[in-house]
């Protein structure tokens, strides 16, 4: 009879603590991600909004980083990162040191790129990020004119200053990185969960066929042939030569 006792005490126990977890879950606010491609061509923006269920002034004073990993069909350029930082307009960085900005997709490895997002001024409780990326020249197709690069979903990390109840409620681990870009300190991150509107985002990269191989190389030397003759004919009539 004891032992009965014991056990549906140890049943209670465990009743209570899964009504307080499902409690405090249900208390939790939902964070949202979204991402996008912007404009169109080869060269493309990737806007990020990320979304909490709680006040901007719970949020003053965390900072959110966001972790992407860019697939091989895409490239980032760390000098045009840099022009922008020095212009304000973006906080990104590379990850990556051995990086190949002319290789084309299969001869290139995933990148990673961290990008510090900014309190969105039109969102009272949204933050995004903005990056620019590019696409890579990819194998010519024997077929199919197009090719599908899969962009898969970042990860968020987050840090605040003081104790905030979504931290509790979400993170997963943590992650050690900068606390901003320009700081060499580093902090401890927290890997946040989120639900994200897309699985995973997917664009199509038009790409040549190998039946085109002849005529584009016949093209190719053809034009490069007529151009340099116009140029030695320009040299030639209107250079001057010195003896």
């Amino acid at each position: 009879q004891k032992l009965l006792y014991y056990i549906s005490f140890l049943e209670c126990i465990f009743i209570f603590n899964v009504l307080i977890f499902i409690g405090v879950r249900a208390t939790c606010s939902e964070i949202i991600l979204r991402q996008e491609f912007l404009k169109d061509g080869f060269h493309r923006d990737l806007l990020i909004k990320v979304k909490f269920g709680e006040s901007i002034e719970d949020l003053q004073t965390c900072r959110l980083l966001i972790k992407h990993y860019i697939p091989t069909g895409l490239f980032v350029d760390p000098y045009e990162l840099a022009s922008l930082r020095e212009r304000n307009i973006t906080e990104a960085v590379m990850v990556s040191e051995s990086f190949n900005l002319e290789a084309p997709s299969y001869l290139s490895t995933e990148s990673a790129v961290l990008i510090y997002a900014r309190q969105d001024a039109q969102c009272i409780d949204c933050f995004q990020a903005f990056l620019p990326v590019h696409y890579r020249y990819h194998r010519p197709h024997k077929k199919d004119g197009d090719t599908l690069i899969v962009v898969n979903n970042p990860d968020l990390l987050m840090h605040c200053d003081q104790e905030f109840p979504i931290l509790k409620c979400w993170a997963q681990s943590e992650v050690a990185a900068p606390c901003s870009l320009k700081s060499e300190e580093i902090c401890q991150w927290k890997n946040m969960q989120y639900k994200s509107i897309l699985k995973n985002l997917t664009v199509q990269v038009p790409v040549g066929l190998t039946i085109h191989t002849s005529l584009v190389c016949s093209v190719t030397l053809l034009i490069t042939v007529l151009c340099s003759t116009l140029i030695l004919l320009a040299v030639f009539k209107y250079g001057h030569f010195s003896l």
